[in-house]
């Protein structure tokens, strides 16, 4: 079975923007089995990639990370995200290996 993965993609942020929704999206994403692999840590761009936040988390499944994405326990923590904050974020599905 192929895993699921959450990729988010930050513009320019501070941490005291997220502070709130982080301390909501941990729990809810290890509750739902998620394994965050990149929090956020150096970023090389090429092309035309901007060198901009990543946050890569792994779940068993692509239907794991579709219906952690759902969770009532995330739905909480997205409420938390600053008004006007931007974020690209999408639910992708891994390669069978």
């Amino acid at each position: 079975m192929a895993k699921g993965y959450w990729v988010s993609v930050y513009p320019a942020i501070s941490d005291l923007e997220l502070t709130a929704y982080f301390g909501l999206a941990g729990p809810a994403v290890q509750a739902e089995g998620g394994r965050v692999l990149s929090g956020g840590g150096r970023v090389v761009a090429h092309e035309a990639g901007l060198a901009e936040r990543v946050v890569l988390v792994e779940f068993d499944s692509f239907e794991q990370a579709a219906a952690a994405y759902e969770s009532e326990a995330y739905q909480k923590a997205l409420a938390a995200l600053p008004d006007g904050f931007e974020r690209d974020f999408r639910i992708v599905e891994g390669v069978i290996g």
